[in-house]
């Protein structure tokens, strides 16, 4: 006699490759969604950066001109650092509107995709 299988074994051992793909399949896609988001947080930190040196250049800049025209060069970053403290006082008080809602669901989105 020939030794086949009965059908329940070969049930049991197509839905073990199956179960064993699908775990595969969901660490590939683990994995493909965490590189992503890893690659995306990374580039937004190169720029992040780079706007900030340029935001603080500029500001040494405006603040030094400012104070040129005023007749001190430190009255300049007085007033330059009055705007940022009221752009600051702005943002602290819509900080959920303008900035924890959209961060987190532009990384909700991101990580949904």
């Amino acid at each position: 006699m020939e030794n086949q299988s009965s059908p329940v074994e070969s049930l049991i051992d197509r839905v073990k490759i199956y179960v064993e793909t699908r775990i595969d399949l969901l660490r590939l896609k683990a994995i493909d969604k965490s590189s992503s988001f890893l690659s995306l947080l990374i580039s937004m930190v190169v720029v992040i950066l780079i706007s900030f040196i340029f935001i603080m250049l500029l500001n040494i800049g405006i603040a030094l001109l400012i104070g040129e025209l005023i007749g001190k060069s430190y009255y300049g970053f007085f007033i330059v650092a009055g705007f940022y403290l009221l752009i600051g006082v702005v943002l602290f008080m819509f900080r959920n509107k303008w900035l924890k809602a959209p961060i987190a669901n532009s990384m909700i989105k991101n990580l949904m995709d």
